[in-house]
């Protein structure tokens, strides 16, 4: 009989969308800076139309398939719910975050303990000026809706406990709102400075233009959700 294998202490959760030329190089930096770390790593193709799925095979990794593109937070949340590990590390499949901050972030989450969010925030962005610019008028405007204290929510780098994401709303883009997101649940969240890369590979499946069309309705439908829940607080309990 097969013994089975051991519970991951962290699951690497890994959305991707016609990424093939850069799933090996990143899944060889993620095992290596999780060599002394039990992890897994887990791939959701979001419905690829190109050799992700024979790169994924190639490579040993777990990974599942949306038989259709349904957007990089449906494959989160996906990959979330498959995982095995106790935390999750998010990463976008580009090769722009760099696995070699997991270490450090988890260290800190686990440090801090409880329902926190650690947030990666790209100090020295490698983008184009157009994204960067972009990118700075909405965490502006996001923060001063949504007060969620994070400079920087659109970083792919996170780590945060499974069970705390599993009891979170999803929907459409709701990775972009994460921190308040766990805010409205009663967690915590705090930005880590974390290295970021220029894309050597591929091309970006998301346009500036794509967020922008999206940006305000899903800040809008956040905003509402905010002010229409009210953390309960459990004073008592009994039957246990």
């Amino acid at each position: 009989m097969t013994a089975p294998a051991a519970v991951p202490l962290i699951s690497v959760v890994v959305p991707v969308r016609n990424e093939a030329p850069n799933i090996a190089p990143l899944v060889a930096e993620i095992r290596a800076a999780l060599a002394d770390t039990p992890h897994e790593i887990v791939y959701v193709n979001d419905g690829s139309t190109d050799t992700t799925e024979q790169e994924l095979a190639a490579c040993g990794v777990r990974w599942l398939r949306h038989a259709h593109s349904c957007g990089q937070s449906a494959a989160v949340v996906s990959g979330v719910k498959a995982a095995r590990g106790t935390w999750i590390a998010t990463l976008d499949g580009d090769g722009q975050n760099d696995p070699a901050d997991i270490p450090r972030l988890l260290a800190r989450a686990q440090a801090e303990g409880g329902d926190i969010l650690i947030a990666g925030h790209r100090v020295n962005r490698k983008d184009t000026a157009v994204k960067r610019f972009s990118s700075r008028i909405a965490n502006r405007v996001r923060a001063r809706l949504l007060r969620d204290a994070t400079p920087d929510t659109g970083c792919g780098l996170k780590v945060f406990p499974r069970a705390l994401f599993l009891e979170l709303p999803h929907f459409d883009h709701m990775h972009r709102y994460l921190p308040a997101l766990v805010l409205r649940q009663g967690g915590r969240v705090v930005s880590e400075p974390v290295n970021h890369r220029p894309r050597t590979r591929g091309v970006s499946n998301y346009g500036t233009l794509d967020r922008l069309a999206v940006a305000f309705m899903d800040l809008i439908g956040v905003a509402w959700l905010q002010r229409r829940w009210k953390r309960p607080v459990v004073e008592a309990r009994s039957g246990e």
